[in-house]
């Protein structure tokens, strides 16, 4: 083999390693491509509304008492009351709307506090809220104060007494039918009273049943 022929076989044995090295070198590129590459990142899912929160009559109060005694230091309550909504209907013995009124004789007033876990249109806002404040009257028997250590009987627990004076049969015929309830102080019978009212109203309740708010005793069927 002559100069030539030798040098004419090294350049094609040169090629052919250039062709296979870039080959390779190509390989190892793609590995390393896939190796480093990410999924597209999804985009942040949207939060739903959040549920409507719920609460029993005297879960509801401890969290207004704060606000009230802000208002006065002196104040007494004289009436807890839910209000049902589309969102809930007070069949568990809780409300998304909670009401708590309160007098105080120092600022010669009486003043609502309202606590709303409610989503509904014409709800209040989330959290305690203030009502509008009136004039006290000691002598009103619509705003006789009572001692908050005589509300040992939670709202849940004045319904299950509810239940089986009447209101289960209530339910069972009109399952839609809403749960309201009433607690106040009974100036006649010295007592602070529960009122299981079954419907949209006091009023137009299809069945109230009065119960003890201190010891969980039946009272009596007010309609």
């Amino acid at each position: 083999m002559n100069k030539l022929d030798s040098h004419a076989t090294a350049l094609r044995e040169s090629a052919s390693i250039t062709k296979i090295c870039d080959a390779l070198l190509f390989l190892m590129l793609a590995l390393l491509a896939g190796c480093n590459s990410n999924p597209p990142a999804q985009p942040p899912a949207q939060a739903g509304p959040k549920p409507p929160e719920t609460l029993t009559a005297r879960s509801a109060f401890q969290k207004v008492f704060i606000a009230a005694r802000n208002y006065a230091v002196d104040v007494k309550p004289f009436r807890i009351q839910s209000t049902p909504t589309a969102e809930d209907n007070g069949q568990d013995g809780k409300s998304a709307i909670w009401t708590s009124s309160f007098a105080s004789a120092t600022q010669h007033g009486v003043k609502p506090f309202i606590w709303s876990g409610s989503n509904a249109p014409d709800a209040p806002s989330r959290g305690v809220s203030p009502g509008n404040e009136d004039t006290y009257n000691p002598s009103n028997a619509s705003t006789q104060i009572f001692d908050v250590a005589f509300l040992k009987i939670d709202s849940d627990q004045a319904l299950a007494v509810a239940q089986k004076h009447g209101g289960e049969k209530i339910l069972e015929k009109d399952p839609s039918t809403p749960v309201i309830f009433i607690c106040d102080w009974n100036h006649n019978t010295n007592e602070l009273t529960w009122h299981v009212i079954y419907g949209s109203s006091r009023d137009a309740s299809k069945l109230t049943v009065a119960v003890n708010a201190s010891t969980g005793e039946f009272i009596r069927v007010e309609k």
